[in-house]
């Protein structure tokens, strides 16, 4: 039946695919509809603390798997991710690399900044928050990043994905929060990085670990999907405010990290700005962060570090800011790919070929120099 290509054609598909129709299930489940409850009270099912009966909440592994399992799931992919994150990286890759990340997420904490700064930070304009404009913008699209600098870029363009994989998760999001004033404590990091450094030492002792763990990168990702989908209600995707949020967060992504993208390249002399234009996007996996960040909220109240109300609002937030970061995914993958066409087209009419090395234009072009014009 050909499911899953079909899934892979939408942008970010095993992450929004099983996302949405998770949200489509529960937001059927919230409607309490009596047929659907005659029948689950007929096959046993016990009553919710609401004094419902609902299909999500049978109990049981059902229950653990496709209701409440996004947490553990999320740390799964966290320790799978850090075990890829190979740290022998070429020279120019492991350059362009740190460039992308730090251009990336600098990007990303100043436009949250900017936004903390004229709106509540929590629910400002078109109901968007800190968080998810710095998770959105500061997390990138490996897979996308991968394919497109593949076709259009040089071989360290394409090695640097390797760094970029350092921006998975939710380490830049917790960070940047810190830095904005959100008291976490130590302990939160630890909890909530601690699966990635460990995924991280053993994928680097040991190559068999790293290959035995890759297929972690993706296998969980369509579970914890459905699962925080099983947790939201399918109207907020309908919510005019939600839509134009989650654009807006797709649209300054793309445009922003990508000009700070290339104008650091530029200041490091790079020739090609393939790159940074094709990690101008948001990766489906960022919809993850928001809860991943409650969690880390959650254990900081459990210390002291922060106020129990403090905590819960960014447990509230946790399903709009999903939804606007899926619908920032979507608008990335349309808008991203077309960027790096206009990138390449441009280049090419300037002379720069972005599947060459920086050496290799820079001998290419000295060759050129040396050839002595043709005589007749």
């Amino acid at each position: 039946m050909k499911l899953k290509q079909t899934i892979e054609r939408v942008p970010g598909g095993l992450m929004v695919v099983p996302l949405l129709f998770g949200a489509l299930l529960n937001t059927i489940d919230q409607l309490h509809l009596p047929p659907v409850m005659k029948f689950l009270e007929s096959l046993g099912v016990a009553k919710t603390p609401e004094g419902y009966y609902e299909f999500l909440r049978i109990g049981g592994f059902s229950q653990e798997l496709f209701k409440d399992s996004a947490l553990v799931l999320i740390a799964l992919f966290l320790f799978c991710a850090g075990s890829q994150m190979n740290l022998r990286v070429g020279g120019a890759a492991l350059k362009k690399g740190v460039l992308l990340v730090v251009s990336k997420y600098l990007t990303g904490l100043v436009i949250g900044l900017l936004f903390g700064c004229f709106f509540n930070p929590m629910d400002g304009l078109f109901g968007l928050s800190t968080m998810a404009i710095i998770a959105a913008m500061t997390n990138g699209n490996g897979g996308m990043y991968a394919a497109l600098t593949g076709q259009y870029g040089n071989r360290s363009d394409v090695g640097a994905v390797a760094v970029l994989s350092l921006n998975d998760g939710p380490f830049f999001t917790l960070m940047s929060l810190g830095l904005l004033g959100s008291s976490f404590p130590i302990i939160a990091f630890i909890a909530v990085l601690l699966p990635i450094a460990i995924g991280m030492i053993l994928g680097n002792l040991d190559e068999d670990i790293r290959d035995f763990l890759k297929a972690g990168e993706i296998l969980p990702v369509p579970f914890f999907a459905f699962a925080l989908g099983a947790g939201m209600n399918l109207a907020s995707f309908f919510n005019p405010s939600v839509v134009t949020a989650g654009l807006t967060i797709g649209v300054l992504t793309t445009v922003l990290t990508g000009f700070t993208g290339i104008l650091v390249f530029k200041l490091f002399r790079e020739n090609s700005y393939i790159a940074p234009v094709s990690e101008a996007s948001t990766a489906g996996n960022a919809a993850g962060t928001p809860a991943a960040i409650a969690a880390a909220a959650s254990v900081a109240a459990g210390s002291g570090m922060m106020s129990a109300a403090e905590a819960q609002s960014y447990k509230e937030i946790v399903n709009i800011a999903t939804a606007q970061i899926s619908i920032a995914t979507l608008t990335t993958a349309i808008l991203c790919p077309i960027a790096v066409i206009l990138m390449d087209k441009y280049q090419r009419r300037k002379g720069i070929n972005g599947r060459l090395e920086k050496f290799e234009l820079e001998s290419s072009s000295i060759q050129k120099e040396r050839v002595p014009p043709t005589t007749t």
